[in-house]
């Protein structure tokens, strides 16, 4: 894994210096939103847009899942990353790694896992 980090660090600093950017974010994973039956998405439906910032809560004391993520928009838990899909976005928040997370669809779906689509990027 360091090595692909590595990897990584090198193909996105160098496209970064060639564009002159500042910084580079790397995606990192998409995922749907879990659990945004039980939290406040229907209320906040309306307000929620593509491209807002999400906050990446980690609950290492969560007694369902030890490398529970916790998803929040604007202060309101949403959901949560999806277990099975959570464990290297909780390393790299445990480790301080400089972590973003954006909503990127919006679906109106009575499926509530294909309601929010979201990703998280690592920022370099």
């Amino acid at each position: 894994m360091p090595l692909l980090r590595a990897n990584l660090f090198v193909i996105a600093l160098l496209a970064a210096l060639n564009a002159g950017a500042e910084s580079v974010k790397i995606l990192i994973q998409r995922s749907p939103l879990a659990g945004s039956q039980y939290y406040a998405v229907e209320r906040l439906w309306a307000e929620i847009r593509p491209g807002d910032h999400l906050t990446l809560v980690r609950e290492p004391r969560n007694r369902h899942d030890r490398n529970a993520v916790r998803v929040d928009w604007k202060g309101n838990p949403l959901g949560y990353v999806p277990r099975a899909e959570n464990r290297a976005v909780a390393e790299a928040l445990d480790a301080g790694e400089p972590l973003e997370a954006r909503v990127l669809k919006l679906n109106d779906d009575p499926n509530p896992w294909r309601r929010v689509e979201f990703a998280v990027y690592l920022i370099l």
